[in-house]
């Protein structure tokens, strides 16, 4: 099994006293959401002031690759002919805003969504730090160079709430899925998904299989086949047994007590019939996963709301194996985007919010549809593409407490540069985790004991919040 880095080296791992490998099969410390130890540690440098939470789940759908804000939702159908594009606007439920033709269901719900027009960011060049940026706030600018993740980076939404509020006992804290982006199909993964100076123990847990196959299943969340639930249990009790003997030596007593914790957090989830109801996606009608759209990305979609029902805190899908995969469209924009990117992303994107909305859970769950940047105004000669463009672009939220059937923020004639309202990743980052009960203006410490601001810039934006 390789880590986040692409190797075995850097992964964590408990003792080797632990077994790990004999005892559980579970990809990770991620899947727990948090050791014990971190806990104890993060109930003394919890954030205070923050707000009574509006959400109690968070569903990341990232277009990564950087999706044409000018040929979804912000289009310009008056602009030059070499900006325009050639998509037709359609009217939405919310009056005066207008959608591209090819997101039919998304426009019957603009009344429940929030769209902000005037996002921007000072990262152009590299997705990689563009999409960390997007996903943690933390703007540290650009550069031509490969980058992959750090324990040095800003913790992902998943990490940081998985701290401050941990996921139900029984559930998972945190999953990505359906793949682990890479920066460039040769290159590293990207940064922004992972604990970073939380810690490995916070990365997530990373579905990589596709729900959308007929064996589709998580054999991280098995025990091994000659290792039964009483065994696993009666190891439990021996270390318990070890931790009682060493009055003496306080360190080992807390490093058992530590993989106690972890041993008895993990056997929870293992065990847990709503994890395990969680991942058999074919459970659900053939109708209901026929309306999410049967490929990978449509399916891993509705997998996270079957997560979100079974307790975990964040999901999020990243839409490609790898940065330039999908929604990186230099080349044929208008093709890709017609005849297999927008209609999988509606589909997809439509019916989540359409059955959160209908079985309650809209109102506690957030939905964030973001992009690393947007693309240019003017329509590059390579089949009609449009390249990166970071001083304005889109995003589309829903639910959990964000005022709905609103637009913040406009960009100019062409889409260029927003026109009022700039908003930064940081801004958009920092509301959500005050939606979610955290104060983005608070400090977690690292694994070195050192205490960091959670967002380092960005507001909380009060006009999205209802």
């Amino acid at each position: 099994m390789t880590d986040s880095c692409g190797n075995d080296s850097c992964l964590w791992a408990p003792p080797r006293s632990f077994g790990r490998r004999e005892l559980l099969r579970f990809g990770g410390t991620g899947l727990m959401g948090l050791s014990l130890s971190r806990l104890l540690a993060a109930e003394k440098s919890l954030p205070r002031g923050g707000t009574p939470a509006r959400a109690d789940s968070l569903i990341v759908i990232l277009l990564n690759g950087g999706p044409s804000h000018l040929d979804m939702w912000d289009m310009k159908p008056d602009g030059p002919a070499d900006s325009r594009g050639e998509f037709r606007p359609v009217a939405t439920t919310v009056p005066g805003v207008a959608y591209c033709e090819h997101l039919p269901r998304l426009a019957r719900l603009a009344h429940r969504t929030t769209l902000v027009r005037s996002m921007n960011h000072g990262v152009n060049q590299a997705h990689a730090l563009a999409v960390y940026t997007a996903l943690t706030g933390h703007d540290r600018g650009d550069t031509k160079s490969i980058v992959g993740n750090s324990l040095e980076d800003y913790p992902c939404p998943g990490a940081v709430t998985t701290m401050v509020r941990p996921a139900p006992r029984d559930a998972i804290g945190h999953v990505t899925l359906p793949y682990k982006t890479k920066e460039g199909a040769t290159g590293p993964p990207q940064p922004g998904f992972f604990g970073g100076w939380l810690g490995p123990a916070f990365d997530p847990l990373w579905v990589l299989k596709d729900p959308n196959a007929s064996d589709f299943a998580v054999g991280e969340l098995t025990l091994q086949s000659d290792l039964s639930a009483e065994r696993l249990a009666a190891r439990g009790q021996l270390l318990a047994q070890l931790a009682g003997r060493l009055h003496d030596d306080r360190s080992a007593r807390a490093r058992l007590e530590s993989m106690d914790g972890l041993r008895r957090r993990a056997m929870q989830v293992l065990t847990s019939p709503s994890v395990q109801r969680a991942f058999r996606i074919g459970d659900e009608p053939d109708h209901v996963r026929d309306s999410y759209g049967r490929n990978i990305y449509g399916q891993s979609v509705l997998l996270a709301r079957r997560l979100i029902e079974a307790g975990t805190r964040v999901v999020t899908v990243s839409w490609a194996p790898d940065a330039n995969a999908t929604w990186d469209t230099h080349s044929g924009n208008f093709k890709k985007l017609k005849e297999t990117l927008l209609p999988q992303f509606d589909a997809a994107a439509g019916t989540l919010i359409r059955e959160l909305a209908e079985r309650g859970l809209l109102e506690r769950t957030i939905v964030a549809v973001l992009g690393d940047f947007g693309r240019t105004p003017k329509i590059n000669n390579s089949e009609g593409g449009r390249d990166h463009w970071n001083w304005c672009y889109s995003v589309l939220l829903a639910g959990g407490g964000l005022r709905p059937g609103f637009v913040r923020g406009a960009s100019d004639r062409t889409g260029a540069f927003p026109a009022h309202e700039p908003t930064s990743p940081g801004d958009l980052i920092a509301t959500l985790y005050h939606l979610l009960g955290i104060d983005p203006h608070g400090e977690l410490t690292d694994l070195f004991g050192r205490p960091h601001r959670i967002i380092p810039q960005g507001e909380v934006l009060r006009d999205l919040i209802a």
